[in-house]
């Protein structure tokens, strides 16, 4: 039931933990391990039902908060880790802090959901969920064409990550799929966030919906001392590249990273979201 994890980096260093989104892998996380592998300690792990890890259970939140947990006492310096997540991966963050804190040195939230998004609740049940995925994935795996329209306006993934988006896409299965988008669409703030004690940042894109950006002030408001801020970025980028920038903005996310770990000053490029 172990999560595959890529493991990087020296000795001795501080430990980060990398959690993807929804419906890929942790090569998602490739401009990060390539910057950032010769200063930190980096543990990747493929989320259960995508990538190496889909005989890792059902994806709950829950159950991927409990799994990251166990691999961070096991594999991480000192049995404690910075955590850094991305949409479904940022979910599973906030679980984890409410679940485990005693695990988190500190943590980053990029673009975590916990607000219902207005008129998209009739999508949010395994019926139409798994009718979804009969017409829009099953019979399309071997497309191409349509594999690159959805990393493009879906997941603003750049096309260097073609094979990598084209494979994850090809693995998920009906059920990887409904759990998933489930365990995203109706997570909540979970109990227990008042006891945090490690430093959390929760951040989003400027252009986001206004359910994430409320949702990035709520999950700050939740913890005692959070941060809440949107990224405001120098170019134009589509919705979904905001949402992967990551992938799209790689200096600034790296260098957020490194700014929020060492307590320095975040880049200017991040502001403050106020009520």
């Amino acid at each position: 039931m172990a999560l595959y994890t890529a493991e990087h980096g020296p000795a001795g260093a501080k430990t980060i933990v990398f959690l993807h989104g929804g419906g890929g892998a942790g090569w998602m996380w490739t401009p990060q391990v390539e910057a950032l592998s010769g200063e930190f300690h980096l543990l990747v792990p493929d989320m259960p039902e995508q990538g190496r890890s889909t005989d890792a259970g059902a994806f709950t939140m829950p159950s991927a908060a409990a799994q990251v947990a166990a691999l961070i006492r096991e594999r991480a310096h000192g049995g404690r880790a910075h955590v850094v997540g991305l949409s479904e991966g940022a979910q599973v963050v906030v679980q984890l802090l409410a679940d485990a804190p005693d695990v988190v040195r500190s943590a980053i939230a990029s673009s975590a959901l916990v607000l219902p998004i207005p008129g998209a609740g009739w999508a949010s049940s395994p019926g139409v969920l798994g009718f979804t995925y009969a017409t829009s994935i099953a019979p399309l795996r071997n497309s191409d064409w349509w594999i690159r329209l959805n990393m493009h306006s879906a997941a603003g993934v750049p096309d260097a990550y073609f094979d990598d988006f084209r494979g994850s896409f090809r693995a998920l299965s009906k059920s990887g799929f409904v759990n998933l988008m489930l365990a995203n669409q109706t997570f909540r703030l979970p109990a227990g966030l008042q006891h945090v004690r490690a430093r959390v940042l929760a951040v989003c894109g400027h252009r986001e919906y206004e359910s994430m950006r409320r949702s990035t002030a709520d999950i700050a408001a939740a913890i005692p001392g959070a941060s809440a801020c949107e990224v405001v970025h120098t170019r134009k980028l589509s919705l979904a590249q905001e949402h992967n920038w990551n992938m799209t903005e790689p200096e600034l996310f790296n260098e957020t990273i490194r700014d929020f770990i060492e307590g320095r000053p975040l880049p200017e490029a991040l502001v403050p979201i106020v009520g």
